[in-house]
């Protein structure tokens, strides 16, 4: 018999406990993850960077104004344009076989055109030409070929009565802004009865006065 302690038959056994691998795996992956977390965290970010920028739409660059073109940009053919002023009265009305629009002067020229036009003492002015230019607030009007303008007879701002005027010629000239008639090539004005030719002509309306220059022949009729 032993005369050890009988209560210490476990001396002779192993009491070391193995731990087990896997936590210790664990721990190992972890720890090298805290190494690298903050390096996969900075890539995240740079992606999300990257994804965003090119999520964002690109601002386009501002593009040179291109030359504005000498050609018509728009046509009308068989038309009729009528314009009132801030009462609704008609003050302008024009027509024609067909018209062009150049957007580089801002002006349209008119085929066959006729023009109708109320100043401001209720008279109509009349006025046709093979061609007629006008520019884009239609203020002032060029006739060229067979241009005639008629001013009909009426009452004027000082209650006398006026006669009625036309203006014939190859080149008329139209200012409504003021009111006024040019002409540098010859022109024949009918007045009334009488009848005066002249190389030139600069009419206006506000005082009635013509000017002409160049060889001037007057036809009066007898009263």
């Amino acid at each position: 018999m032993s005369t050890s302690d009988p209560l210490d038959f476990f001396d002779d056994v192993d009491q070391t406990v193995p731990v087990p691998r896997a936590p210790r795996r664990k721990r190992q992956l972890w720890d090298r993850l805290s190494i690298y977390l903050p390096v996969l965290l900075m890539g995240l970010l740079a992606l999300a960077s990257y994804w965003l920028l090119r999520a964002t739409p690109v601002t386009e660059s501002p593009q040179a104004e291109r030359p504005v073109s000498s050609e018509p940009d728009y046509f009308m053919r068989r038309f009729s344009v009528k314009a009132f002023d801030a009462k609704g009265t008609l003050k302008t009305e024009v027509s024609g076989v067909e018209a062009r629009h150049f957007p580089a002067t801002d002006t349209v020229e008119i085929d066959n055109a006729r023009i109708r036009h109320i100043g401001d003492q209720g008279l109509p002015t009349l006025a046709s030409a093979r061609l007629v230019t006008t520019n884009g607030d239609n203020t002032e009007f060029v006739l060229e070929g067979d241009a005639v303008i008629v001013r009909e007879a009426g009452p004027g701002a000082d209650g006398q009565a006026l006669p009625r005027l036309e203006f014939r010629g190859e080149f008329l000239h139209i200012y409504l802004e003021p009111d006024r008639i040019v002409s540098n090539r010859p022109v024949t004005l009918l007045r009334g009865n009488d009848r005066l030719v002249a190389d030139t002509l600069d009419y206006t309306g506000e005082d009635q006065v013509a000017q002409f220059k160049g060889r001037v022949k007057v036809q009066l009729a007898p009263r």
